[in-house]
């Protein structure tokens, strides 16, 4: 696997992690008992997080991507034309 495969292989495994990663840890505003401004939508989340889910979506996608890595380089799976 080049660079540039490399590359797009751990794009495609980061954002499908992000959107494994997104809806964990969600408390929405209807969820709490205190009072809101009027006129924010009751689904909103929270504290959303962000920072911290990507960072866990960084870490994931690193082990995920070096292990698709291990398996193209060691030649179970090709991507040469024959």
């Amino acid at each position: 696997m080049g660079v540039a495969g490399s590359i797009v292989t751990f794009l495609m495994i980061w954002w499908i992690v992000l959107f494994m990663v997104l809806p964990t840890r969600v408390k929405g505003l209807w969820e709490d008992t205190q009072e809101h401004a009027q006129g924010t939508e009751r689904g909103a989340p929270i504290d959303p997080q962000l920072w911290f889910k990507i960072k866990r979506t960084t870490w994931i996608s690193l082990i995920l991507w070096f292990i698709a890595f291990l398996v193209v380089n060691s030649g179970i799976i090709s991507f040469e034309p024959r």
